[in-house]
Parts: structure tokens; C-alpha cells; sequence
């Protein structure tokens, strides 16, 4: 292979790659409670530091979201249609032909969330976690690409590319209001 041939290889290979990492972006918004003074508020001892919610699985709902539909409104028509108001996101596979997730970026109240989107990144959905909240889609996911992973909170542009599949346990049953509040401490 001649230099000017390798030269002209790597040069290819350096526009794919900033073309692919053109279309991502980031952005952070701090994400304050609905009362602001809920953020300065020092920790309740009437809260415990830890404790456990017991409760059973009704049942096991297995989503399936096809090509070109959108992984979170699927999730959210599903969860709509099954009548599911609390349970556990157990798992889920697939995969996406862009993303957009966000990761919480500080330390201290409020809180603040970075947002990673690439709409022309395609990705393996390797797994996903999280819980139904009185019927509200809390879920984190874990995404592969050739050389890098990403995860965090699902986000509204998550493009199914083959298919998307979740498992959801469904706990009617047991109260999950203050699981995901951040002020209840």
C-alpha cells in the first residue's frame, strides 16, 4: 500500500467518523424541584435512610416496539393500554437508530442533567431498568456502538431500527409514589 493510498484511507475513515459525531450533541439544564426550597431543605429523620416496599408481581408484560416507531411513546402506549400503574422494568434488548438519554452531572441540589443525542447513531440495546410510577415511565438504558457505551435516562428520541423488546413486572398491588421523589428525604 502507497503512502498517498493510506494517506487517502485514513483521511476517509476521519470524515465518516466526525460526520457519525457531528449529529451529537450536549446540553445541560439544571432540573431544580417544584418548589425550589424543597433543593435547601436538610435531610427528615422522620425518613428513613433506607427502607423496603413488599409487594408481588401480578404479572409479566412483554412490550415489543417494530422498526420506526419510538421506543418511549411504545413503552408509555403499552404500559397505557395494559393498565399498568406500578411495576419494575426488568429488561429489555434491541436496537435504535439514533438515541438521546440524559445523565445527572453534579453533586449538590438542584440537580442538573446532561442530555446526549445522536438521531444518526445507530446503537445495540443491551439492557434497560427502571419502574412505572402511578403509570409514568421511569427507565435508564444501556447502549453499545462499535468502540463506546452510553447510558442513562430514556429519553423521547429513541428510534427503534430492528425491533425493541421490554419486559415489565407489573405491582398494582404496591405503592411506589415517593420511590423516584427526590424530595422525600
Amino acid at each position: 500500500m502507497t503512502n498517498k493510498y493510506k494517506t487517502a484511507v485514513a483521511a476517509a475513515g476521519l470524515l465518516m467518523t466526525s460526520v457519525l459525531f457531528a449529529q451529537e450533541t450536549h446540553r445541560t439544564i439544571t432540573n431544580p424541584s417544584p418548589d425550589p426550597k424543597d433543593d435547601t431543605k436538610p435531610n427528615s429523620s422522620a425518613v428513613p435512610d433506607a427502607y423496603a416496599l413488599v409487594g408481588h408481581f401480578d404479572r409479566i408484560v412483554v412490550i415489543r416496539v417494530k422498526n420506526g416507531a419510538n421506543l418511549l411513546e411504545g413503552i408509555k402506549k403499552v404500559v397505557e393500554e395494559q393498565h399498568i400503574q406500578n411495576g419494575v422494568i426488568l429488561s429489555a434488548i434491541g436496537s435504535l437508530r439514533g438515541y438521546e438519554v440524559h445523565q445527572v452531572s453534579n453533586r449538590d441540589l438542584p440537580s442538573q442533567n446532561t442530555f446526549e443525542k445522536n438521531p444518526n447513531q445507530p446503537a445495540d440495546l443491551v439492557s434497560m431498568n427502571g419502574y412505572v410510577i402511578n403509570g409514568r415511565i421511569h427507565a435508564h438504558m444501556t447502549l453499545a456502538m462499535p468502540g463506546r457505551v452510553v447510558a442513562g435516562h430514556l429519553e423521547e428520541s429513541n428510534q427503534v431500527y430492528t425491533y425493541a423488546i421490554v419486559t415489565i413486572g407489573v405491582m398494582n398491588d404496591t405503592n411506589l409514589d415517593k420511590i423516584d421523589d427526590k424530595t422525600y428525604r
